[in-house]
């Protein structure tokens, strides 16, 4: 028995309350979307290599159903997911931070550019992608432009990628700091703000960001608020945690971060995506617990205001605002 799921819209942003998955492709069904409950399937892939997927984008996955799981759980104790990892990282002689500014500076950086760009020449998959990580960068937005005009407010948009929300908070007339550990990433994202931001936006006069390579540990300086999106994906908890803290340390009103949430089920799939890890290797890739992130916000004494989720097919991100408690 195939699975098959519904599109969701992001459950709508309340006060207080980029991994992706590896769906089936059923004939004769539509996939229709949902306001209210969601029914997503989770991740089998993370963010780093589900466009490696492309080629196996017909695969029908069967229901996992009781009695497989410990036949699941055996196969996975069979793999080694971890050596490949070492020896990509002995590739580039480093760690996890430098297999990431590799990949996005090479391989990773021309899939990427095409997801967050505007191009048709994209998968099924890849398509689904775009459409999720937009919808995240347009309830950022709406989460900033809520509470009054952004002209003049300075934001840091720390892993800014190809400028998709670097650019649009200039339009709005914030003054931008944007950053990626991607030399090539920023380069990208530097073009895309010149030529979007010669237009202007009626009576708002854009400033150009400021643009620079950089890791997250790197930052500094205070802004009003700092946003990070789909970047905490790359670090363990044990290092999510002080980069949570450094982040919220530069932020003077509020800080937004978007990852990955973990669950029982998620951390299972996204193992069970490990053994299937495509032509081309991926990042490591962390999933994050909402009540982790949570508590490493409380430690440095800041508090969760907003909450949402952005979820498509294949990319499902936890999206929080944070304010000094």
């Amino acid at each position: 028995m195939a699975y098959s799921a519904s599109l969701s819209s992001c459950i709508p942003l309340h006060a207080n309350s980029r991994c992706f998955a590896f769906l089936p492709k059923l004939p004769n069904k539509n996939i229709t979307t949902s306001p209210s409950k969601t029914r997503a399937i989770p991740p089998l892939s993370t963010a780093a290599s589900v466009t490696d997927l492309s080629s196996v984008d017909g695969t029908t996955i069967a229901l996992i159903g009781g009695g497989s799981v410990a036949a699941l759980a055996a196969v996975l104790s069979l793999t080694d997911p971890e050596r490949r990892r070492r020896l990509q990282a002995e590739e580039v002689g480093g760690g996890d931070k430098e297999v990431v500014r590799n990949y996005f500076n090479n391989s990773g950086f021309q899939r990427w550019k095409k997801i967050y760009g505007e191009t048709d020449d994209v998968n099924r998959v890849q398509l689904d992608i775009r459409q999720g990580h937009s919808k995240t960068v347009e309830n950022v937005m709406k989460m900033l432009t809520d509470e009054g005009s952004l002209k003049g407010v300075t934001v840091c948009d720390a892993g800014c990628g190809t400028g998709c929300l670097a650019v649009p908070l200039a339009k709005e007339g914030a003054v931008v700091s944007a950053s990626d550990i991607s030399a090539a990433m920023v380069a990208e994202a530097e073009k895309q703000a010149e030529e979007q931001l010669a237009v202007g936006n009626g009576d708002i006069a854009p400033v150009m960001p400021k643009f620079e390579v950089k890791d997250l540990e790197s930052l500094d300086g205070k802004y009003d608020t700092v946003v990070c999106l789909d970047v905490l994906i790359h670090y363990p908890q044990s290092k999510a945690d002080g980069m949570i803290a450094h982040l919220a340390s530069l932020a003077g009103n509020r800080l937004i971060l978007s990852f990955a949430p973990k669950t029982f089920y998620y951390d299972l799939l996204k193992r069970i995506g490990e053994l299937f890890p495509g032509p081309s290797k991926a990042t490591r890739a962390y999933l994050h617990s909402e009540a982790d992130v949570e508590r490493a916000l409380n430690k440095v004494g800041w508090k969760i205001r907003k909450r949402g989720l952005t979820t498509t097919q294949f990319y499902f991100a936890r999206l929080v605002e944070a304010v000094p408690a």
